[in-house]
């Protein structure tokens, strides 16, 4: 979890807090906390008081977006850092097209999910 460059900033729409994910999904901000540590969210500190934000676009109503824990895991996996995830999931993919956020949100996960593992070759 580190700080992001405005221009990282200026590629996600909008952001939440951890309190306010917390109200969206009907639980515990430890909770939150939990799911950025397993790996299922991702967050990076932002702001005049450097709390952790997390893309909006990563929670659907009361749950997280399907598909984005598996995505993270596969560009985790393929060496990404954090800021490059975010870079990664929040730039236009002509193939999609849209981005891969967008795709996620659209319950278009194979297709994002088959990018990111043609980034390991």
């Amino acid at each position: 979890m580190t700080e992001i460059d405005a221009k990282m900033d200026a590629l996600v729409p909008a952001w939440l807090t951890l309190p306010d994910i917390a109200e969206q999904l009907g639980v515990d901000v430890t909770r939150v906390r939990q799911l950025v540590k397993e790996g299922q969210l991702i967050a990076v500190r932002r702001g005049e008081n450097k709390a952790l934000h997390v893309p909006a676009a990563f929670i659907d109503g009361d749950k997280v977006v399907k598909g984005l824990s598996g995505t993270l895991t596969l560009l985790r996996d393929d060496g990404f850092t954090v800021e490059e995830m975010i870079e990664w999931l929040f730039t236009p993919d002509p193939t999609l097209p849209g981005t891969p956020a967008q795709a996620l949100s659209e319950n278009r996960g194979t297709e994002v999910k088959r990018r990111a593992q043609a980034l390991a070759v």
